[in-house]
């Protein structure tokens, strides 16, 4: 069940059994796309990346053995249509231009895309995606400063940075933008539609 306002994330406890474990987003999204990470009675342990980070990972662990205590927390995952091929995301789906000009738009299941805060108030089991879109007519000197913000996630509130949330999105761009799921190009894309997954996975950290 998804996470309300108020509520507890998940809980803490010994490992559940059957761990995946996971070298980073890209592994895990592999194990989506597999079908073999898919549902909440599938647990997966990753060590690094964006997902291992919005879930509290602080250092790295190289194993983590039964009777460990750690964080069991239920995970969203998005379904991408790119043009008509299908993919799925564990941690964001970007599209935009080369040099980051004209529209841009972020897809975050998580806070973080790196280095930076691109989202801040997202969170991987709200049942929501959290779009950030960026105007085209936006000047290269302020998507200069917008960028330098990024890291503190100060780049929003901006006129022409909205920011939402939506159980799925629909974007038709006039010119074709770039795709990057999860950290990998995937090519490039006229036609985006992603939609939410609630409760897809379970993270150990």
């Amino acid at each position: 069940m998804t996470i309300r306002p108020g509520e507890s994330w998940g809980r803490v406890g010994s490992v559940p059994p059957g761990l995946l474990r996971v070298d980073d987003d890209l592994a895990l999204r592999r194990l989506v796309e597999q079908g073999s990470g898919q549902g909440p009675e599938a647990v997966v342990a990753p060590r690094s990346g964006d997902c291992w980070r919005a879930a509290g990972g602080r250092r790295e662990r190289d194993r983590i053995d039964a009777g460990d205590e750690v964080a069991v927390l239920p995970w969203d995952v998005f379904e991408v249509w790119a043009d008509g091929r299908r993919s799925w995301a564990v941690a964001h789906v970007i599209a935009r231009g080369r040099a980051w000009s004209g529209e841009l738009v972020a897809v975050m299941n998580v806070d973080h895309r790196g280095a930076w805060d691109v989202a801040p108030r997202a969170h991987p089991n709200d049942g929501r995606l959290d779009v950030v879109h960026v105007d085209p007519r936006l000047p290269w000197r302020a998507r200069f400063q917008a960028r330098r913000r990024l890291p503190l996630g100060t780049h929003v509130p901006h006129p022409a940075i909205r920011v939402r949330q939506a159980e799925s999105i629909e974007f038709t761009f006039a010119r074709p933008r770039r795709l990057e799921v999860d950290g990998v190009v995937e090519g490039w894309v006229r036609h985006l539609r992603v939609v939410v997954h609630p409760d897809r996975l379970t993270l150990c950290v």
